[in-house]
């Protein structure tokens, strides 16, 4: 577990009796099942659990991707639980970074366009947005590829822009959902140290979901999920 010391330590993600469920004829799948999870700001949380175990539908309900069947999601001290879809989506641009474990990069912008992508729904100009695309991109180590397009680059570079541009509107959260899924396991390995050095320099609170429980170290807090419900 890694809390930046300078911040007062608070919790800022809390799920409560968190439940979500899904109809199929006469049959009901419990996704999950009453999770009580808090997360202190600035921690590193894996999460894992084999296929099925609720992780990716815990992450896109912390996401606001989702809605819960019952429970509360307390995000940052708001409530998910009346938001509109617009609350949702204002509460993504500035609060919660999302990486996926497909990269999603627009195949025709260049590295540094895919970056400040997101700038444009908050009304940057050009100038600040490039800047600031291009600080990020420094910090991860890939100012060489601004002007390279997504099919020229490796696995590992996409999925390190991929994380540039979830970092570019400053969150405080980043969900991370299988994010080395696509990788080998040397590739996956510089990807949970990039995630680290991203929660030790900026502070940021990062929830890791992975099915590959060699990836987990003592600098994480582990919560593991089996069927919907938390092990520990």
């Amino acid at each position: 577990m890694s809390i930046k010391q300078s911040k007062e330590i608070r919790k800022i993600i809390r799920c409560t009796d968190l439940t979500k469920e899904y109809q199929f004829g006469s049959e009901v799948i419990h996704a999950l099942q009453k999770i009580n999870l808090e997360i202190i700001e600035g921690e590193f949380v894996a999460v894992m659990g084999k296929s099925g175990s609720g992780k990716t539908t815990l992450i896109n309900i912390l996401a606001g991707l989702l809605s819960a069947s019952s429970g509360e999601v307390v995000i940052d001290e708001q409530s998910l639980l009346n938001m509109s879809t617009d609350q949702l989506s204002l509460l993504r641009r500035k609060t919660i970074g999302i990486v996926f474990q497909m990269f999603n990069l627009h195949p025709g912008l260049t590295v540094l366009e895919n970056v400040e992508l997101p700038l444009l729904f908050n009304d940057i100009d050009k100038d600040k947005r490039r800047a600031a695309a291009q600080e990020i991109l420094t910090f991860l180590q890939l100012e060489d590829y601004i002007d390279n397009y997504p099919d020229e680059l490796s696995g590992g570079e996409k999925q390190r822009v991929a994380i540039a541009r979830a970092l570019i509107n400053e969150p405080k959260i980043l969900l991370a959902d299988e994010p080395t899924g696509n990788l080998n396991s040397l590739l996956a390995k510089e990807i949970v140290t990039l995630f680290k050095k991203i929660n030790k320099e900026k502070g940021l609170t990062i929830i890791f979901v992975t099915h590959d429980e060699s990836l987990f170290d003592d600098d994480m807090r582990l919560v593991k999920l089996k069927d919907g419900r938390l092990l520990n």
